[in-house]
Parts: C-alpha cells; sequence; structure tokens
C-alpha cells in the first residue's frame, strides 16, 4: 500500500486541484494525508473531504511530514509538496519499481511548470545532479519504504534542507530509484522572484548549509522560517 503525505500551510489557492488529481491512486488503493501545520484560511476545510485522513501538526514542513508518516498506513511512504502533481501511473511506478529494484527508497525525475525558458534547464539540471549525486529534493517526490523510513530517523527537525538530510541517510541504504516520468512542479516561486536570483539563493543556501551553517540561522536569513503564530 502507498500512503502519501502532503504538509500543507495556507494553501488554499491550489490544494483542491491537487488533491483531485489523486482521486484515481485512491480509488486503486492508495492512501492520502494531508498534515496542516496551522493554516488561517480554507486549506482545511477544501482538503479534508478530498483525503483519507487530515492530520494537525506543529508547524514546519520536517514536522508535518513525520506527523503524516507516523499517522500513515502504507508500506511505503511517498512525500509530496502541495504545489507538486504526481504522474497518473505514479503508484504503480513507485511500488512495482521498489519491489523491482530491491531498493529502500527512491524520487521522480521533476518538470517546472511556467513559462520562462530557463525552467526547463533548471529541471534538466536538478534531474541529472540528483542522478550522479544520489541525493533528491523535495520537489521530486521523494519515497521510500517505511521500514527504510523508520531506519533513518525520519526528516529531521531542522528549517530547512530537510528533504538533503534525508537524502543522505537513506543514500547509506542503498542508492535512490531515480525514476524517468515527471512530477510536475509549480513554477511560482521561481517566477515571483525571478528565476536567476532564486538560483542563486538556492545556491548559496546550499554552500553555506553544506559548510556547516546552522539551518535555523539560514532559514531565518533568507525568509523561510515557517510563520508563528
Amino acid at each position: 500500500m502507498l500512503s502519501i503525505i502532503t504538509p500543507v500551510l495556507d494553501e488554499e489557492a491550489g490544494i483542491a486541484v491537487m488533491l483531485q488529481g489523486l482521486s484515481e491512486l485512491r480509488a486503486r488503493g492508495a492512501e492520502v494525508i494531508v498534515v496542516d501545520g496551522g493554516s488561517r484560511d480554507r486549506t482545511v476545510a477544501l482538503a479534508q473531504p478530498l483525503c483519507d485522513r487530515l492530520v494537525v501538526a506543529p508547524r514546519g514542513r520536517a514536522a508535518q511530514m513525520n506527523a503524516g508518516a507516523g499517522a500513515a498506513r502504507g508500506d511505503v511512504l511517498l512525500f509530496l509538496h502541495a504545489d507538486t502533481h504526481l504522474p497518473a501511473d505514479a503508484d504503480r511506478l513507485v511500488l512495482d519499481g521498489l519491489a523491482a529494484s530491491s531498493r529502500p527508497w527512491g524520487r521522480f525525475d521533476v518538470r517546472i511548470d511556467g513559462r520562462h525558458p530557463l525552467l526547463p534547464v533548471i529541471a534538466a539540471t536538478m534531474n541529472l545532479r540528483s542522478r550522479v549525486t544520489g541525493i533528491a529534493t523535495g520537489d521530486q517526490a521523494i519515497f521510500a519504504d517505511r521500514s527504510a523510513f523508520a531506519a533513518v530517523g525520519g526528516f529531521p527537525d531542522i528549517a530547512l534542507m530537510e528533504d538533503i538530510v534525508l537524502s543522505r541517510r537513506l543514500k547509506r541504504l542503498g542508492r535512490p530509484l531515480c525514476l524517468k516520468a515527471r512530477a510536475l512542479t509549480s513554477g511560482r516561486r521561481w517566477e515571483k522572484h525571478g528565476v536567476v536570483r532564486t538560483i542563486l539563493t538556492m545556491w548559496r543556501l546550499r554552500l553555506a548549509f553544506f559548510l556547516g551553517a546552522e539551518p535555523g540561522k539560514l532559514a531565518a536569513s533568507y525568509g523561510y522560517l515557517p510563520r508563528q503564530s
């Protein structure tokens, strides 16, 4: 069984469409869990009829995803951002792929939705880098066998780069299954802040993180801390 876990915070603009896109997967037996971190808009009301379970958790993507994993019943956990859409046959690709490869975890290739001509280049670079390094990002819809996720302690409780740290931990158990099918993720953050500026910001964040900067301070410096109540 596949459990799809989506952390949300004030996602009323797109959460219904995203969850409706998972209806066929639910009909085939996938479980959809939405984990709310304290939305102040209509996210909860819109999501509740379209998922199998709605969980409320402390604000922060890592904490929310860990809470969703704790509530899940599936053998395989897939972590899906609220602005990302899976391929129609994602359940088969994930379950059959893990079984055939005997790998404990994996991710999809990604395509970035938007009009800017650099977005396809960015997506191709992300996919290639992930194949070479064995590190995945949250936009690529990371999935893992439940036992592997538990063995590495789940997502680290940090404000930023939780997907990178989880990938590092899972990589110790085995290389990821890199599915060529593409998850479609929104290009809104790229287009809102400028594509080149966003690229440079992400590079600075990653470099600082790899050099040992504390994730909470990085998040605060770049405005990525979850909003306080």
